[in-house]
């Protein structure tokens, strides 16, 4: 007999949240750790480093001991406290469909709490703002950090290491058009390679120096904190670069599943991270001039340029999951209505997670190297980092506990027991991080605010535009019944009008009718939905409605993490007894021409920029993927 919970064999096909069977679980542990797994994975390279200098530790002759158990024990228990607790046991409960990460528990907790979602609707664009900023600064520190080992080798690398992270990170985003599923096969076996290494390192410096153990107890942890006033406080926002990455534990959970990303946390990647901060942790105790760099002084010498090549390719890996991090949620925030329409290209035919967005990539490259040409050296980018991850996360607890109130159904005294404890330790970790505004800081704080105004100004002005368009447009009930009197003249074949407004006469529409004075055989007004899901399933994607013998409507439903793609959807109307011949059938889209106007919901200058962004829009015929010889387009002239 069998326990309906025991854990599958490792060679067992399991479901990956989508319903389904894809892989074995074994493979989903190792995928799981290339990918998720990257960013946190890193962070020995210069977490500890960088909190024990916050303590004040090069500032004395000798580091202190309580200063080094402290920290140390600060940071395991934020690793407990915050990414096994929060993350591992609670948020990846928290799904949407399957799939998790900032707009995605987004949508889970606007539509718990039905339309009085505006707040909502704001936390979610800013912690979508904020995982850019993380995805800006993640590749910069990552990998400067790596490059920076090669100054142990000798100090004749010291002038080059910009130049060389440079290079190295123009042949990251290079490489990005060409998809990363060859690349990602190497990526799982090379950060278990890195994290058993890393673990190894570690012991022969706590078997030397085995009261270091001591920091597991949090007293330690406490004792620093009470006993350090201001410094201690500073010594937090340093501390939380260990748990940098938390937040892909949620958003990959649509690519691995919740068991393969707790298991490879749970017997791989924590263990061998607290080893590690151990071993750091026992060997500036030992020798505090290692100080300097205690994770690579860790290893013999014969052994740094293979660890600096082993660093610099984890490195990349963590860079690789941020960047393809910020292509997901930018397809999530067209899809959502928060940007405009970008071009996306898909990478792979199996896959359809994998997407190039080319203006994505060339943005983030080019604020990448703007950053490290700024700041130069990872601790100077340390400061800088932690902002825009502490914001994520108090987005993220804030948004938590209104679905587990609204959405889970539990009392607002047991979802706030729950969630306000994280809620607490991340606005601490926020205010720690807020100190640092000035160091730093202010890069994502800049970098996000002005994507939430991005986002926030599309978003206003689209609804503006299609209210103000509504009020202008005549009803399609109306029109199609008094076509249906007196009928123009007729031509064969189909036409297809896409409108977002489907209870309106499509502008294309009235346009044809206004100046051609012909109507096709059979028309057809067709809308395209985003669910609040990240995927639709096949059977939900086509809703028919005929209103007269000429006239249907066709409504396409998506998921926001689906591109859209209308031929083949409209491949399965087929099959649901629609009659049409692609080949005969013609779309008619609206292309509108915004003019600003005197008085407007918005001032001036968001008018301004709302049209500037409108006219970045990548084309609806591509974006739709619909074929261009069969398009024709309307232009109209619209204030707003």
């Amino acid at each position: 007999m069998t326990s309906e919970n025991a854990t599958p064999a490792a060679d067992a096909p399991v479901d990956n949240g989508h319903g389904h069977t894809t892989a074995t679980l074994g493979s989903l542990i190792v995928g799981s750790i290339g990918v998720v797994y990257g960013d946190i994975g890193t962070s020995p390279l210069y977490a500890f480093r960088e909190a024990l200098v916050a303590a004040g530790g090069h500032r004395a002759p000798g580091v202190g001991h309580a200063e080094i158990l402290g920290v140390l024990s600060l940071i395991v228990w934020a690793l407990i406290i915050v990414v096994t607790i929060k993350y591992v046991v609670i948020l990846l409960r928290a799904d949407n469909n399957g799939e998790g990460g900032t707009l995605a528990l987004m949508a889970l907790a606007h539509r718990a709490v039905g339309g009085n979602g505006t707040v909502v609707i704001m936390l979610g664009i800013i912690g979508a703002a904020l995982f850019y900023g993380d995805a800006v600064i993640t590749p910069a520190v990552s990998v400067l950090s790596a490059i920076e080992g090669t100054k142990l080798v000798t100090k004749a690398f010291e002038p080059y290491v910009v130049p060389i992270t440079i290079v190295l990170l123009v042949a990251i985003f290079a490489v990005q058009s060409h998809g990363t599923a060859k690349v990602a096969i190497f990526f799982g076996p090379i950060m278990c390679l890195w994290f058993f290494v890393i673990a190894i390192a570690a012991v022969p410096q706590i078997i030397q120096h085995p009261g270091v153990l001591a920091a597991f107890n949090p007293s330690h942890a406490v004792y620093f904190m009470f006993h350090h006033g201001i410094i201690a406080f500073v010594t937090l926002g340093a501390v939380f670069l260990a748990v940098t990455g938390a937040e892909a534990l949620y958003a990959d959970l649509g690519h691995f599943g919740k068991r393969p990303i707790q298991l490879a946390w749970l017997f791989l990647v924590l263990p061998s991270l607290t080893i590690n901060y151990f071993g750091q942790a026992a060997l500036v105790l030992r020798d505090p001039t290692a100080l300097e760099n205690p994770f690579y002084l860790m290893f013999p010498d014969w052994a740094l340029i293979p660890m600096v090549a082993l660093a610099a390719t984890a490195t990349v890996i963590a860079s690789q999951a941020v960047i393809t991090g910020a292509y997901s949620l930018t397809r999530q925030a067209i899809q959502l209505g928060l940007l405009p329409r970008f071009e996306i290209r898909h990478t792979s035919e199996s896959h359809s997670g994998q997407i190039y967005i080319p203006r994505v990539n060339t943005l983030l490259l080019i604020a990448v190297i703007v950053l490290v040409v700024m700041f130069k050296s990872s601790s100077s980018l340390a400061s800088a980092y932690g902002i825009s991850v502490t914001g994520t996360m108090v987005v993220t607890s804030l948004m938590a506990f209104v679905l587990i109130w609204k959405g889970w159904k539990w009392s607002p005294i047991l979802a706030g027991a729950l969630i306000l404890p994280f809620l607490l330790i991340d606005l601490t970790f926020l205010t720690a991080n807020l100190l640092k505004v000035f160091d730093g800081g202010w890069v994502p704080l800049a970098a996000g605010g002005v994507i939430v105004m991005l986002m926030y100004t599309w978003r206003r002005g689209s609804r503006l535009l299609f209210e103000k368009s509504r009020k202008l447009e005549f009803p399609l009930a109306d029109l199609v019944a008094m076509l249906e009197k007196k009928p123009p003249q007729r031509v064969k074949g189909t036409a297809v009008f896409l409108t977002s407004d489907p209870v309106s006469a499509p502008t294309a529409l009235m346009h044809s009718l206004k100046h051609y004075k012909v109507l096709h055989e059979k028309n057809v007004i067709l809308t395209i939905e985003t669910a609040p899901t990240p995927k639709v399933d096949i059977s939900e994607r086509v809703r028919m409605e005929e209103i007269s013998e000429t006239f249907s409507k066709i409504t396409l439903r998506f998921g926001f993490m689906e591109s859209p793609n209308v031929p083949k959807a409209l491949a399965i109307a087929r099959k649901t007894g629609w009659q049409f011949d692609i080949m005969s059938t013609s779309f008619f889209l609206s292309r509108r021409a915004l003019k600003p106007a005197a008085h407007s919901g918005m001032p001036r200058w968001q008018d301004h920029l709302f049209i500037g962004l409108s006219r970045t829009a990548n084309d609806a015929t591509d974006y739709f993927q619909i074929p261009t010889g069969r398009v024709v387009e309307v232009g109209t002239q619209v204030t707003i």
